[in-house]
């Protein structure tokens, strides 16, 4: 990894300390439901944002959700888990996402749409999935974050930008770039945050099913198809859909269920 991106995440502020408080909730075997409930309450901005984002049509729900009650009740703790540190975390970071060519709100949006995606095709499939998955898909893309800062520090953003064009894949470029690339990038940052070494090892191995514990293989496959459908503007292109079609072929995921899924968001 580039020395000057290493030591940019060795210098990120503490994690916030509602994110530490959700952390510790959501992984003691005695919390309950409603503890989680009692501690998202207390942050009413907080709140507010979980609401927004689960009205989104990306989630397809036909009435509002008015409460962070229904709406745990409605996604599960693990997906609100991953609503809300996506948005605690994100209040962390300076976002200028220049080099990629996007904007903040384009950038929102393709975090969005991959947990929309991972919440229309797994949520029901397999619910204990969406503990690692929902964040997961939220926060694997916050490594852009700090390669745009590096990029820009050192001037290199406009040659990025323009080579983006032509690359044969984002990652391949960040890797010329970087000596990194984003997934890697992301995971170091939650393991600087001491988060669960399940939720590191998902992003950092994500699509590399063969490098990853056997309980988390399939939702390594999972998030690497999510992760090709969106494009970094938060939408699906018929070139985006077609490739991950074939990663859900070639891992033997259920294409039925997936095209469900795009077509509920698409809707």
């Amino acid at each position: 990894m580039n020395p000057a991106l290493k030591q940019k995440i060795q210098q990120l502020p503490a994690l916030p300390e509602s994110a530490i408080q959700l952390e510790a909730i959501y992984h003691n075997p005695n919390s309950s439901f409603d503890d989680m409930v009692k501690v998202l309450e207390r942050d009413p901005l907080l709140t507010a944002d979980i609401l927004k984002a689960a009205n989104s049509p990306l989630y397809g729900f036909t009435r509002e959700i008015s409460s962070i009650t229904q709406a745990v009740g409605l996604f599960g703790m693990g997906t609100i888990r991953g609503f809300a540190l996506a948005m605690i975390i994100k209040k962390s970071f300076d976002l200028n996402l220049k080099p990629y060519g996007i904007t903040n709100t384009q950038f929102s949006d393709f975090s969005k749409a991959q947990n929309a995606l991972a919440v229309n095709w797994y949520l029901r499939k397999d619910p204990k999935m969406m503990e690692f998955l929902s964040p997961a898909s939220f926060l694997i893309e916050i490594g852009k974050v700090l390669i745009s800062q590096m990029l820009i520090e050192e001037k290199k953003e406009q040659l990025f930008n323009e080579k983006l064009a032509t690359a044969d894949s984002v990652r391949a470029l960040e890797k010329e770039f970087c000596d990194t690339y984003t997934a890697e990038v992301s995971a170091d940052i939650f393991d600087h945050w001491k988060f669960d070494e399940k939720l590191i090892s998902l992003i950092r191995h994500c699509g590399e099913p063969d490098e990853i514990d056997v309980a988390l293989k399939e939702a390594s496959k999972v998030l690497q198809v999510i992760r090709t459908a969106t494009t970094l503007e938060g939408l699906f292109s018929d070139k985006s859909l077609a490739e991950a079609r074939a990663l859900v072929a070639q891992y033997a995921l259920d294409l039925e269920s997936f095209d469900a899924a795009i077509a509920k968001m698409s809707a």
